[in-house]
């Protein structure tokens, strides 16, 4: 059904000056081609190519029912997005667009169309749109302050990456391939794991190497917000195929099947605020239980649990840190979730990371001291950790960013970060191009996860999953295995030589420009 009432016009308001459009034009354009006398005045100030941009995103459908729409919108993070749209898009009577907003994405998810910003438009519920273009222009300016500084950022990183190349030259081709897989064969099991301390149950699947002469270390591989455990089996088998037990949790609070019950209805929101403390505490029990199951069960006799490597993706970033030492700075949070209200939202992770300051603020031992080595990808660092919980850590880290990655910003959650660690042995790989999800392995048979656009996992991601391959099995045959062959892949030239052009890779251990520093505060 339609509202009584629907946008006719959009007002574009800046100081004294106000301009208008039909919304009909605009949909005459969109569906047709044509572009009206009311359209060419505007026309004339873009070129063709952002003309035919502009028709797609009217009529791009984003495939989600109503219920799904509504239940996000309801959300603590759905909420903050709309308070932030609604100092710009405004009702008739110049009012905050909150509420008009939410209910014009859900009529338009429920028209035969679908959600369609044309759609949208025309189910807003007053007769006209107002565009408060000071504030655009404002949020423009700081936006496009952003990108300059991340763009600059990430090529003060790819200079330094080269002058280390360039300065510890290193004949890669006389070293074996790592993007291969090793030469161990393994099997995979499937555990079902119970904490009744916690009244939790979830699945976990291992990777266990087959005729090892010693013990395998164990790597636990923790996914993301909304995915699950086979997001990474690419990774799993292939450090199993250098000898290592891979173990790789579902947290059941946070993975797809937590997303798939919030987009149904049945859940209120994508994750608890207690995911914070699950999350580590779900390794810490799946680590007690690989130690009684070595002495239990033949399977599992041959694995090391005091040598234990954690590589987490996004949310799972967030868990590699904790359990390598970060702790949870509810003063951090506190100031920064406070100036959030009043500023734009560039970085989509702080609606996630504030949610923290719901959990009571006790003491929270998440560290684990089995954990010897961590490498986090796109993860969620600046407020729930801040520089003074990311500089605890001491065990060797590897931080994987994206430059692309418009979730977890490569420069708040993983740059600066990384130049708060103190610990000896870190590393910063940025991948250019590569977005939140670009190492994210395919989707197997039977998983079912929730689907993502190719445009929004970005270009190539087999090339980000072949660099995750290369550049973990060293990291951890290092510093867990202390095997110090391996050491010269951990390096600046072994990066720039499997660097592909579509995705360039950069690896460095310290950011040594001072130009850096402007970046950096």
């Amino acid at each position: 059904m339609r509202p009584s009432l629907t946008a006719e016009r959009i007002y574009a308001s800046y100081s004294v000056v106000e301009r208008s459009i039909s919304v009909a034009a605009l949909e005459r354009y969109a569906r047709e081609g044509i572009l009206d006398d009311e359209l060419a005045v505007y026309a004339q100030y873009i070129n063709p190519q952002q003309l035919e941009q502009l028709r797609r995103v009217l009529l791009t459908r984003i495939e989600l029912s109503p219920v799904a729409v509504a239940q996000f919108l309801y959300t603590p993070q759905g909420i903050i997005l709309l308070e932030r749209l609604g100092q710009i898009i405004q009702t008739e009577a110049r009012q905050p667009g909150f509420y008009a907003i939410r209910s014009a994405l859900i009529l338009a998810a429920a028209t035969p169309d679908g959600l369609t910003l044309l759609n949208v438009l025309r189910q807003f519920p007053t007769r006209s749109i107002r565009i408060n273009l000071t504030r655009s222009l404002q949020i423009a300016e700081q936006l496009e302050r952003l990108v300059s500084q991340t763009a600059q950022a990430i090529a003060l990183v790819q200079k330094d990456a080269m002058n280390a190349a360039i300065a510890q030259p290193l004949d890669v081709w006389q070293l074996p391939d790592l993007r291969e897989r090793g030469s161990l064969s393994w099997n995979q099991q499937t555990l079902t794991l119970s904490d009744p301390r916690r009244d939790r149950q979830f699945l976990v699947d291992m990777y266990l190497p087959l005729n090892l002469e010693k013990p395998a270390p164990v790597i636990v591989i923790s996914h993301g917000l909304g995915s699950d455990r086979t997001s990474f089996i690419y990774l799993a088998t292939q450090l199993a195929s250098y000898g290592f037990a891979v173990a790789v949790p579902e947290h059941p609070g946070s993975n797809t099947e937590q997303l798939r019950s919030l987009l149904s209805g049945v859940a209120a929101e994508v994750a608890q605020p207690n995911e914070f403390i699950n999350r580590p505490l779900d390794v810490r029990y799946l680590l007690n239980e690989l130690e009684r199951l070595r002495i239990s069960d033949a399977r599992f006799r041959n694995i090391d649990v005091q040598r234990v490597g954690v590589i987490g993706q996004s949310f799972g970033g967030y868990t590699a840190l904790a359990l390598a030492g970060a702790e949870l700075n509810f003063e951090q949070l506190q100031k920064d979730c406070t100036a959030l209200s009043d500023s734009p939202l560039w970085n989509v992770s702080l609606l996630l990371q504030c949610r923290a300051l719901e959990l009571p603020k006790t003491g929270y031992v998440l560290r684990d001291p089995r954990v010897k080595a961590a490498i986090a990808i796109n993860p969620i660092t600046s407020s729930v950790f801040g520089e003074a919980s990311i500089r605890q850590i001491a065990v060797p880290v590897m931080i994987v960013s994206g430059s692309a990655d418009t979730i977890a910003p490569t420069l708040a959650e993983q740059i600066r970060p990384f130049s708060w660690l103190t610990t000896p042995d870190k590393y910063l790989a940025v991948i250019v191009g590569a977005t939140h999800f670009s190492t994210i392995g395919e989707t197997t048979p039977g998983s079912e996860p929730i689907a993502v656009p190719p445009q929004v996992i970005g270009p190539t991601p087999e090339v980000a999953r072949l660099y995750m391959s290369a550049l973990s099995v060293p990291f951890f045959q290092t510093y867990i295995n202390n095997s110090q062959q391996y050491r010269p892949y951990l390096s600046s030239a072994y990066a720039q030589a499997i660097s592909e052009n579509l995705l360039p890779l950069s690896l460095v251990r310290s950011l040594s420009n001072t130009a850096l520093e402007q970046f950096l505060r």
